[in-house]
């Protein structure tokens, strides 16, 4: 058998090299090449695969793994700092679809409990796969992105629940010890423990292990945690799956949680994929073929259902309308924890064998087409952005704007109120300069208007946003986004509603910058290059180079497009005629001693500068004397600044000793 199982992982994992790399070429996401890997083995394919059973075993390996990752990446901290959009926009979101089904349903013919346990299936959307490529393309920190991101955190969250309730669905609450209250009471009392043992337990062993500095050992202890309290979890009629999210999040508190994290992610890839090799191995492509009409119906219903509740939940939110339907879009598709609950359903018999296979088709329909949706998302917003839409509904519920300098002018716009527009926002106003922000974050916008600050609420790719902060009377615009597409949308409609506006742009990359000038922008200021300038200006600085040459070579550096940091060659280059001073003296400070013979003579009698040492200041207490007078007496204590060579350092410093003095002449 062990034989058996290295064939099978071969024929799996060879497969799997060249389809993800076909689908790495298309930009598709991976874990569609495990589903067509699975397809293509499975039993309804080439069947390649006969053992099925070990496979499934690995990929419950990847479920633990799986959900014990997400449980160390989970901060109860973070959590409260989104709380409204991860309670209120997930709650609703997940319990708006799982009504909707619930109805569809119902006129279907499924009994109450099918039809919520089917609304728990499609309710839940892809976290592997959208945060995969919303990170890809550097969304994360937009709008959209945190949106998308909150709610998604909820969907992980309420899977745990959803796997209690699944066996009460299914009647096996018959007996008092399957009753739905007995089961929450396990589930109460094993948390609790849970949260006993990451308080005073966790952290300690992982602090003597971590103290042992040995890679191999905290990996070891990290699994055991992992593994142990998932075997626990099942073994007291709980599941796998919340022991395992437990377990990562008894870690998660620690402050070891990133190590744990970093050491599991690459076992977690690799089971992982187990998983969805498993659920192709169960699609049964024959199925496919002869009810092609109702999946390609039911693969649609799901995008179009999930995509209205999920734009009418970040609507309702307070977002603007392309936050709604870019958020709408991204969460269409049926997600992988679904196909973790759909296993969970056929074991008690929650989902026929035909819906078991709709639902498999559908939700690989809709997984394969998340890429190209989320891609189409921003087009089609901004192109239905063109009608004439209710400002109400173009600009969202949250009317966060009461007091709006709407008569400002010659003011700077700063787009973006993170680290560095909230630098460039305090900088404005320690020089009086007037200003507004936009920001995309409500609690933001609460907190920094309740201190008087003038922000928007608004996605600044929107001209009425830009309008709203008199875009047309701005003297600059400084857009600190982290998100280079928003970025040359607002700079190309900045400089078209603004011919003469000055745009200033923070950009991570040197590539960005070519694109964004042509785009309009004045000045691009790359954070990779401009580091680089800094410290190598206070390099040139110790070398003693004229401060007003190094001005001069920064200034070059940035006009010529740091030309000099990115051509090979320097043979041409304007930057050799710094005059390089290389400093032969240094400064240096000496302690009087108690008994040093220097004590009662002047500066005068001292004769330093037959050391070649010139004495720069003197320290007595809490005075400090610039250029002392030479008739200026010597008192223990003090602490005299010479600049002179190191040659002499030891003949020098031993006047200040215990030692006779000796004059030098």
């Amino acid at each position: 058998m062990e034989i058996n199982i290295i064939r099978d992982i071969i024929i799996i994992f060879a497969l799997a090299i060249f389809v993800i790399f076909a689908f790495h070429k298309l930009k598709l996401p991976s874990i569609l090449g495990f589903l067509l890997t699975g397809i293509i083995t499975g039993p309804y394919g080439l069947k390649l695969i006969h053992g099925t059973e070990e496979v499934e075993i690995l990929a419950e390996i990847g479920i633990i793994l799986l959900l014990f990752t997400i449980g160390i990446e989970f901060s109860v901290k973070s959590l409260l700092k989104t709380k409204r959009s991860v309670l209120l926009g997930g709650g609703l979101q997940v319990g708006l679809v799982i009504l909707a089904v619930y109805v569809i349903n119902k006129f279907s013919g499924l009994t109450n409990e099918e039809s919520i346990f089917t609304g728990f299936l499609v309710a839940l959307s892809s976290t592997a796969i959208v945060m995969k490529i919303i990170q890809s393309k550097g969304e994360l920190g937009t709008f959209h992105g945190q949106t998308t991101l909150s709610i998604l955190i909820f969907q992980d969250l309420i899977i745990i629940p959803m796997i209690l309730i699944t066996p009460i669905l299914a009647g096996e609450s018959s007996s008092p010890g399957q009753s739905f209250l007995f089961t929450m009471l396990k589930g109460l009392l094993f948390i609790g423990a849970m949260i006993i043992a990451a308080r005073f337990v966790i952290p300690k062993l992982l602090y003597q292990i971590a103290k042992t500095q040995s890679r191999e050992l905290f990996l070891l202890t990290t699994i055991v945690i992992g593994f142990s309290t998932a075997w626990f979890s099942s073994s007291i009629g709980l599941s796998l799956a919340l022991g395992a999210f437990i377990a990562g999040l008894m870690i998660s508190e620690s402050e070891y949680s990133e190590q744990a994290f970093g050491n599991i992610i690459p076992f977690k890839d690799l089971f992982v994929s187990f998983f969805f090799v498993s659920v192709g191995m169960l699609l049964n492509l024959q199925f496919v073929f002869d009810n092609f009409l109702i999946v390609i119906i039911v693969s649609f219903t799901i995008l179009f259902l999930k995509t209205f509740v999920s734009g009418l939940v970040a609507f309702v939110l307070g977002f603007p309308f392309r936050t709604t339907v870019i958020v709408g879009l991204t969460l269409s598709q049926v997600g992988e924890f679904s196909f973790i609950l759909s296993k969970i359903g056929i074991q008690y018999n929650l989902l026929s064998e035909f819906n078991y296979q709709l639902f498999l088709a559908s939700s690989v329909i809709t997984i394969s087409l998340t890429p190209f949706i989320i891609n189409l998302a921003p087009k089609l917003a901004d192109y239905i952005l063109r009608f004439n839409i209710p400002r109400k509904l173009r600009c969202g519920l949250n009317d966060l704007n009461e007091e709006k300098p709407n008569e400002m002018d010659n003011h700077v716009i700063i787009i973006g109120y993170g680290i560095n527009g909230k630098n460039v926002a305090k900088a404005a106003k320690y020089a009086n300069i007037p200003h507004v922000i936009i920001e995309l974050n409500p609690d933001t916008v609460k907190e920094e208007l309740a201190k008087g600050e003038v922000i928007y609420y608004g996605d600044a790719t929107q001209e009425e946003i830009l309008e709203h902060a008199n875009i047309n009377n701005a003297l600059v615009v400084v857009i600190t986004l982290p998100h280079p597409a928003d970025t040359r949308l607002i700079t190309e409609k900045c400089r078209r509603l603004n011919p003469h506006v000055h745009i200033i742009i923070r950009t991570r990359y040197i590539q960005d910058m070519a694109g964004l000038y042509e785009l309009g922008a004045d000045e691009v200021i790359p954070e990779e290059f401009e580091t680089s300038i800094e410290i190598f200006s206070r390099v040139m600085a110790k070398f003693l180079v004229p401060h007003d040459q190094i001005v001069h070579f920064i200034d070059e550096i940035r006009a010529d497009g740091y030309k000099m940091f990115r051509s090979l060659s320097l043979s041409h280059s304007n930057y050799k005629n710094l005059e390089v001073k290389i400093p032969q003296v240094e400064i240096h400070s000496y302690h009087v001693c108690k008994n040093s013979h220097v004590i009662g003579k002047t500066i005068e009698e001292c004769n330093f500068e037959n050391y070649q040492m010139n004495l720069l200041a003197l320290n007595r207490g809490t005075n400090v004397y610039s250029r002392p007078e030479i008739n200026m007496a010597i008192e223990v204590n003090d602490i005299l600044f010479f600049l002179g060579p190191n040659a002499r350092l030891n003949e020098f410093s031993d006047l200040f000793c215990e030692q006779e003095f000796v004059d030098i002449k």
